[in-house]
């Protein structure tokens, strides 16, 4: 199987993209760069600007919000839609724990795909609310 191909069908396991039709998780593979980063790669910076949404393929990654580790994901999560959807800066710092395969979507790129899917955006607008709900809560305790 080629890395394009490969690359479609692991887009396909994720939950936000399991509605979406193979034309659909090509064109978003097509928008992606595919990168390798190493384990201890800070993927992105609490406090900076965002611009660009990271899906994860293999490996996993730590959310921390200051010192603390709020949450720890692997293949077929998703990071960076809150500073692209509500154009604040970024609200966690992110690190791989192990090396991991990404793919990355510009903010261009990103904008384009919520105008074409409109499910995507509704999916992602209920995933920044809960998520935004989440670092309230982690933060107050």
């Amino acid at each position: 199987m080629d890395r394009q191909a490969r690359i479609e069908e692991q887009l396909a396991q994720v939950p936000l993209f399991s509605s979406l039709s193979k034309k659909e998780i090509r064109q978003i593979s097509q928008l992606a760069t595919p990168l390798d980063e190493p384990a201890g790669s800070v993927l992105v910076k609490e406090g900076r600007i965002g611009h660009e949404f990271i899906i994860v393929l293999e490996g996993e990654i730590e959310i921390r919000k200051g010192d603390q580790v709020i949450a720890t994901r692997g293949p077929g999560s998703y990071i960076g839609e809150i500073a692209l959807i509500d154009h604040r800066p970024r609200t966690a710092t992110v690190v791989a724990t192990t090396p991991v395969s990404i793919e990355v979507i510009g903010q261009r790129e990103f904008a384009e795909l919520l105008i074409e899917m409109p499910e995507l955006s509704q999916q992602l607008l209920a995933t920044v609310a809960r998520r935004l709900a989440d670092l309230d809560a982690k933060t107050d305790s």
